[in-house]
């Protein structure tokens, strides 16, 4: 029997200040920890769920039409992605779907902004998903410059020593969908829901679901390990860009979603999961944030 990740539960709504030391601890040997206090409603958590439930339930040929590669905003269908293939590792795809979206108010660069700023896409099957993650992303994008803030205290530094890089910031959005073996079939030797991975930018705030098949993180004391689960907290991690702006002090989380559970083979799991990023244009230990972005977006298409 898999143990248990040993995660702190970070209170924003607490003075900061005695919590750092486990923030501290957290990102230096697992780049997880988890967060309550942040003032996002489970009903709109709930109703993103309901709402793209039904997209997902859709036939395939319906939701062809919106079918993008990974990157782009729309729907990454079935054996569009597979992360392992980011830290080198040759595994299947991943067993999930994904709608995906994305930053569009421009920046005012042409070339940038054709990159990065884009429009997405909102399936006409369900109208009502657009309001509901309009208002989801713009809490997402408070809290974690929240988040940020809280991390930038953690590191030693002034408050705003990363948020003064997120004015007018990049992010990307998934709803990813984990179905059961009715959808998937059998695994495959050494395939899961998501394959072994670090996330690529700066802060990752997760909406999970409980199950089996859930999430995994891995430290070198305790190798791969349930995620902690909270239904009251959102499970936050770090990239490889944060990572790299403490100079290795953190470590970027590798995690990996557990394939469906022969003895719970009909589970079927969601995650809202949003990827913060900051400022294009912002370098990183001499390397630019977003040509890296780029390098490992394209990294992970297993199409």
């Amino acid at each position: 029997m898999t143990s248990e990740a040993d995660l702190p539960v970070i209170d924003l709504t607490r003075d900061p200040a005695p919590q750092l030391p486990a923030v501290d601890r957290a990102l230096r040997e697992a780049g997880f920890l988890l967060v309550t206090g942040h003032g996002v409603g489970p009903g709109l958590r709930a109703a993103i769920r309901e709402t793209a439930r039904t997209f997902f339930h859709l036939p395939a040929a319906v939701k062809e039409s919106y079918s993008v590669r990974v990157g782009g905003r729309g729907w990454l269908g079935p054996g569009a992605e597979a992360n392992g293939y980011a830290e080198g590792t040759a595994t299947p795809p991943d067993l999930k779907e994904s709608l995906s979206f994305a930053a569009e108010e421009p920046i005012g660069d042409p070339v940038v902004d054709a990159e990065w700023f884009l429009p997405n896409t909102w399936p006409a099957e369900v109208p009502e998903l657009k309001p509901l993650l309009d208002t989801y992303l713009a809490q997402m994008k408070e809290l974690s410059d929240r988040v940020l803030d809280v991390l930038g205290v953690a590191l030693g530094e002034e408050r705003d020593f990363f948020t003064r890089h997120t004015g007018h910031p990049t992010f990307g959005f998934n709803v990813n969908w984990y179905p059961g073996r009715e959808r998937t079939g059998e695994p495959e030797p050494g395939q899961f829901r998501i394959g072994p991975h670090t996330d690529f930018g700066t802060v990752t705030v997760l909406d999970r679901e409980a199950g089996k098949g859930g999430l995994q993180v891995f430290t070198e004391a305790g190798g791969w390990q349930d995620a902690p689960y909270d239904p009251a907290a959102f499970t936050v991690n770090i990239g490889d860009l944060m990572a790299g702006w403490t100079g290795g002090r953190w470590r970027s989380g590798r995690h990996r979603v557990l394939p469906p559970p022969a003895d719970a083979p009909a589970e079927e799991l969601m995650s809202l999961v949003y990827f913060y990023e900051c400022t294009p244009g912002t370098t990183i230990n001499g390397i630019e944030s977003h040509a890296y972005l780029r390098g490992q977006l394209d990294a992970i298409r297993a199409d």
